[in-house]
């Protein structure tokens, strides 16, 4: 059957009809591709802000939490030690704070050194106390002659303080030989039992 001119021209008109249609549709779609784009970037750039917030506000917590250590370290610590272990018959008169040493490419860092003619006592000081701590000082403690061969007469011991320290890491360091010095109320205690004997590198 012969088409017909008109017949011609209605195909010919829903065929432009149809093309536009697609344009219009392509073109929406690529106003929502541009419109999710410029929302991802402004997403994106809103969550960056966000991080640089929180980074900003855990650097000062940490600023924070660092004053708090010292302070612990120098008002409550430090000068509870010579009493502390002098309780436990072990006769110290000397603290030394932040020993570093560097030596044959290796490094050693102790918060506070206790000692007197016939022992040394290193002391690590945390704000929490967790397991970690713990391995890292037993770490230290395996090679502070090594490194700091001036001691190598001392009987050198062990021992962890915080101002938190849970009960099954205290236990877990009193198996291992250390020392656990905790804060109770305004004061600090050591925790060993009067059973414990300290382990000596």
């Amino acid at each position: 059957m012969a088409t017909t001119p008109q017949e011609v021209w209605q195909l010919l008109g829903e065929l432009i009809q149809a093309q536009k249609e697609t344009e219009r549709l392509l073109k929406e779609q690529s106003q929502e591709a541009d419109r999710r784009s410029q929302e991802a970037d402004r997403r994106f750039q809103e969550t960056e802000r966000l991080i640089k917030e929180q980074n900003q506000r855990l650097s000062e917590q940490l600023g924070h939490l660092g004053n708090r250590l010292g302070k612990f370290i120098k008002y409550q610590v430090r000068p509870a030690l010579i009493r502390l272990f002098r309780e436990r018959d072990i006769d110290v008169h000397e603290i030394y704070t932040e020993l570093s040493v560097q030596r044959n490419a290796q490094g050693l860092e102790v918060d506070l050194l206790v000692i007197n003619s016939e022992e040394a006592i290193a002391i690590e000081v945390k704000s929490k106390l967790d397991q970690d701590d713990v391995d890292e000082h037993l770490a230290r403690l395996a090679k502070f002659k090594e490194l700091l061969p001036r001691y190598q007469s001392l009987k050198i011991l062990g021992a962890v303080a915080a101002m938190v320290v849970p009960d099954q890491i205290a236990s877990y360091a009193d198996r291992k030989g250390l020392f656990v010095i905790a804060q109770s109320g305004e004061d600090l205690m050591i925790l060993n039992d009067a059973k414990f004997r300290p382990k000596a590198w």
